[in-house]
C-alpha cells in the first residue's frame, strides 16, 4: 500500500516531520518554520473543555428495528411500520467523575440515545436509573457542585454529597438506587436504559399518551460489589469503555429490547402518583411494559474524538409524534443541554458529523465559528425568494393550563414511599448489601446531624430500612424517629 504524502492543513507538502528548522546545527530555531509554529499551535487547542456532567464516556453506532407498529400511539415515523430500521448512535458515560476518572466506582451511568430518523435527530438522554436525585431545574447546578470537588481540598467529598442528599429529602428514591447492586454495573452491557422522564407521545389524529422509555438489556443485568470495582479501576481506569469496544470489535454485539409504559392522557394527569416529577416511578402492575422493537450496538467509532467526544445530545432534539411533558427538570433540560453544546463546541455543532441529521437541513440561521454549508441564498424570513417555510404539520399538541405563576413547592410531597417500594423489592441478601454500602459511605462522613437527617429519610421510606442503617451507624434510634 502507497502511503499518502504528509501536508499541512492547507495542503501544502510537509517536507520534514522530525527535525525544526534552526540558525545551524545547534540552533536556536527559527520563528520563519511555520510547520513548527502551525503543529505547536494546533496542539494546543486539541483540547475542547469537557462536558460539567457525564465527562467520561464510551459510544457505538447500531440500529434500532421496530418490532411493533405505535402508529395508534404516536406519529412519529420510526415508530410507525414494523420491521423499520433506523441507525443509532449511544454514549454511555458517568455522571460525577472527569474525562480521566476510573469508570467503575459508583455513580449514576448516563445512557444518551440517538435516533437519526427521516424527520431529524430523535435524542433520549437518560441514565441506567428510572429516577433522579431532584425534580427542579433550579437545583440542578448545586447537585452537580456536591458531586464534585471539594473547592479548598479539590478533592472528591462524601461530606458534600450527603449533605446536599440529607437536605434534599427527594432523593432518597435515587440514593437508595445508587448504594444497591445496581449502582455499580458490571459492564455497559449488563445495564438496563431509561428515559427517566415522562414525554408525550401524539397520532396522526391529535390524540395524546403520556410515555416512559425503558431499555432491557440482553445481556441480562449484572453489577460488580465495590471491592471488584475498585481492583478494576486499578487495574484499567477504562475498565467499562474497554469491555463495550472489545466486545463489539469480536463482534459481540450487544442489543437491548426497547419497551414503553403508556398511559392515556387523562389518566396520567390523576394517576396516584405526580408522573412529571421524576424521583417517582409508574407502576409496571398498573401499566405494564410494551415491547416496541430492539437495538443493536455493532461498529465502533472510526475516531474517538469525532464521534464520542463532539456528540451533543439534547432532550430537545425531538421529532413530530413525540413532545415533552410538563416534567420541570426535563423543561430546564431543553434549554440546558443545547446551551452546553454550543459553549463546548461553538454554534455550528449540530454540523458536526456525529449531530448532522439525515435528512437536510434549511433555515436561516448564519454564520459563527465554523460555519458551512450556506451558499448565497436568502438569510431572513419572511421573503419572496423562495426560502424554507413553515411546516405547520410539526405544531405541538397544547396541554391545558391554569393557576398562578410563583415559585412552587413539588406537587407530589411524597418523597419517600417510591424509595420504601423498592426497598421492600429487594432480596435479604441485596439489602444487606445496600446498607453495608450506606455505611461505608455514609459512615465518613464528619458531621453526626448529616447522618441522623439523611438515615430519618431512610426511615420514613421504611422503618426496618432506617433502624438497620442507623444500626450500621451506630446512631440512637430515637434520634431517627
Amino acid at each position: 500500500m502507497t502511503n499518502d504524502q504528509l501536508n499541512s492543513g492547507s495542503g501544502q507538502p510537509w517536507a520534514d516531520n522530525n527535525h525544526s528548522q534552526t540558525a545551524g546545527v545547534r540552533g536556536p530555531v527559527l520563528l520563519q518554520d511555520y510547520q513548527l509554529v502551525e503543529k505547536l499551535a494546533h496542539f494546543n487547542r486539541e483540547r475542547i473543555p469537557e462536558r460539567v456532567v457525564h465527562a467520561k464516556g464510551a459510544g457505538a453506532y447500531g440500529t434500532f428495528t421496530l418490532k411493533n407498529d405505535m402508529s395508534k400511539y404516536t406519529k412519529a415515523d420510526l415508530f410507525n411500520g414494523a420491521g423499520k430500521e433506523t441507525p443509532i448512535f449511544l454514549r454511555f458515560s458517568q455522571v460525577a467523575g472527569e474525562a480521566g476518572y476510573p469508570d467503575t466506582l459508583r455513580d449514576v451511568r448516563g445512557v444518551a440515545l440517538r435516533f437519526y430518523t427521516q424527520e431529524g435527530n430523535y435524542d433520549i438522554v437518560g441514565n441506567n436509573t428510572p429516577v433522579f436525585f431532584i425534580q427542579d431545574p433550579l437545583k440542578f447546578p448545586d447537585f452537580i457542585h456536591s458531586q464534585k470537588r471539594d473547592p479548598r481540598t479539590h478533592l472528591r467529598d462524601n461530606n458534600m454529597q450527603w449533605d446536599f442528599w440529607a437536605h434534599s429529602p427527594e432523593s432518597v428514591h435515587q440514593v437508595t438506587y445508587l448504594m444497591g447492586d445496581r449502582g455499580n454495573p458490571a459492564s455497559y452491557r449488563t445495564m438496563n436504559g431509561y428515559g427517566s422522564h415522562t414525554y408525550k407521545w401524539v397520532n396522526e389524529d391529535g390524540t395524546a399518551y403520556w410515555v416512559k422509555y425503558h431499555f432491557i438489556s440482553e445481556q441480562g443485568v449484572q453489577n460488580m460489589t465495590d471491592e471488584v470495582a475498585a481492583k478494576a479501576a486499578s487495574e484499567d481506569t477504562d475498565y467499562l469503555l474497554h469491555d463495550l469496544f472489545d466486545a463489539i470489535e469480536d463482534k459481540n454485539f450487544p442489543s437491548w429490547k426497547v419497551c414503553v409504559q403508556i398511559l392515556p392522557y387523562e389518566e396520567g394527569l390523576q394517576y396516584k402518583h405526580d408522573i412529571f416529577d421524576v424521583t417517582k416511578v409508574v407502576s409496571h402492575k398498573d401499566y405494564p411494559l410494551i415491547e416496541v422493537g430492539e437495538f443493536t450496538l455493532n461498529k465502533n467509532p472510526d475516531n474517538y474524538f469525532e464521534d464520542v467526544e463532539e456528540a451533543a445530545f439534547a432532550p430537545a432534539n425531538l421529532v413530530p409524534g413525540i413532545e415533552p411533558s410538563l416534567d420541570k427538570l426535563l423543561q430546564g433540560r431543553l434549554f440546558a443541554y443545547k446551551d452546553a453544546a454550543r459553549y463546548r463546541l461553538g454554534a455550528n455543532y449540530e454540523q458536526l458529523k456525529v449531530n448532522r441529521p439525515l435528512n437536510e437541513v434549511h433555515n436561516y440561521e448564519r454564520d459563527g465559528f465554523m460555519a458551512q454549508g450556506h451558499a448565497g441564498e436568502v438569510n431572513y424570513e419572511p421573503n419572496s425568494q423562495n426560502g424554507p417555510t413553515e411546516d405547520l404539520s410539526a405544531r405541538n399538541h397544547g396541554d391545558e393550563l391554569s393557576g398562578q405563576t410563583g415559585n412552587y413547592k413539588a406537587y407530589d410531597e411524597d418523597n419517600f414511599s417510591a424509595a420504601g417500594d423498592l426497598y421492600r423489592i429487594l432480596s435479604e441478601d441485596e439489602k444487606q448489601r445496600l446498607v453495608k454500602t450506606i455505611k461505608e459511605n455514609l459512615g465518613v462522613v464528619d458531621d453526626k446531624q448529616i447522618k441522623i437527617l439523611e438515615t430519618k429519610q431512610f426511615y420514613q421510606a421504611d422503618p426496618e430500612y432506617g433502624t438497620r442503617v442507623a444500626e450500621a451507624l451506630g446512631l440512637d434510634l430515637e434520634d431517627i424517629k
